[in-house]
């Protein structure tokens, strides 16, 4: 089975085709990983995930989602984390992690200056705030945030870095017109709005090695009129796709409303960009079964396979499948006699 094959990308190979996408835990103090964390990535590369991908990670203190998010905006939380990804290491899964900032979409009390291209709020729900508009200056110091946490995150000895560039946070409302009126140089047309990404793409790659991947993650999609559609995706990607080397293609999450959802609803966005852009794709959205993810491979829709809600649910999902398939996978040897 392709899902049960290796995958290379740059240096980084990984030992099967399954990814556990980012998802925030809220379980973290002043962004330290917690022995939580630990133990919740570490039971998933121990059953048998190929790339986990550490949930949002903030670069700065408002750049986080609420105030129990991840952080890498200081050098005392590279250790905690390194506890994190040696655990993942032990258990044979390769791992990237997720720097984001969370623009408007910040609801951490203990911050007080909530930001975004545009004073325009997410929502009128009461924990949302309005947003004040990014100065130059302000941006600039963003995009620093992004290299620093890069550097932060290679001591911590990650495999690979992905940008969170979806669901709504701080670049992807740069990138869509409906958060962005600025009509400066990072506002109006394609090209500046993709101009912020495209500096913080920038400020990763000068210090993380170009061997080690960089992943881009994206909302294909605003689901709104004016919003982005998969024809403006294809152009924003088009013009940074020289510095990243893996697409991660989820939706929405631009506006607190639920697109429609099925099986497998991404996979034609995450399959689309793929041929468009030449990239290799992580897909994700309602994927649940191993069946369903071989299907989406064999198809040469995607080359990677997010589980979010399944791994949740089962951490050995992945040797649990290759068990009743027959398929020879190793377990951790401490729970070998259950695969005999």
């Amino acid at each position: 089975m392709v899902f049960f094959e290796p995958f290379r990308v740059q240096e980084m190979t990984l030992r099967n085709r399954l990814v556990m996408p980012p998802m925030c835990m809220y379980s973290a103090h002043d962004g330290l990983a917690s022995d939580f964390h630990v133990v919740h990535y570490g039971a998933r590369a121990m059953g048998g995930v190929g790339l986990i991908i550490i949930e949002a990670t903030g670069v700065l203190p408002n750049g986080r989602i609420s105030d129990h998010c991840l952080g890498l905006w200081k050098d005392e939380q590279i250790e905690p984390l390194r506890r994190v990804v040696d655990a993942c290491h032990r258990g044979g899964a390769k791992v990237a992690i997720q720097l984001a900032h969370a623009g408007r979409k910040c609801v951490a009390s203990s911050v007080a200056h909530v930001v975004a291209p545009s004073q325009i709020r997410f929502s009128d729900a009461h924990e949302y705030r309005d947003p004040e508009p990014l100065t130059h200056l302000e941006i600039e110091t963003i995009v620093e945030a992004f290299r620093s946490a890069a550097i932060r995150a290679a001591a911590a000895g990650v495999d690979a870095i992905e940008v969170h560039a979806a669901h709504g946070y701080l670049i992807n409302q740069f990138l869509s017109p409906l958060t962005n009126r600025r009509s400066d140089d990072f506002g109006g047309s394609q090209e500046h709005r993709v101009r912020f990404l495209a500096w913080v793409l920038r400020a990763i790659r000068q210090e993380w090695p170009s061997p080690k991947p960089l992943i881009l993650r994206v909302s294909a999609t605003d689901y709104a009129d004016g919003g982005i559609t998969l024809r403006e995706m294809m152009g924003i990607v088009g013009r940074i796709q020289k510095n990243i080397n893996l697409l991660h293609v989820s939706s929405g999450g631009l506006l607190p409303v639920m697109p429609p959802q099925a099986p497998g609803f991404q996979v034609p966005y995450a399959a689309a960009l793929r041929r468009e852009t030449n990239l290799p794709v992580i897909a994700v959205g309602l994927i649940t079964s191993v069946e369903q993810a071989e299907e989406i491979l064999c198809q040469g829709q995607a080359d990677l396979i997010a589980m979010g809600r399944e791994l949740l649910r089962n951490p050995s999902m992945a040797l649990e499948s290759a068990r009743r398939m027959h398929i020879a996978l190793t377990p951790p040897r401490q729970y070998e006699r259950a695969y005999l």
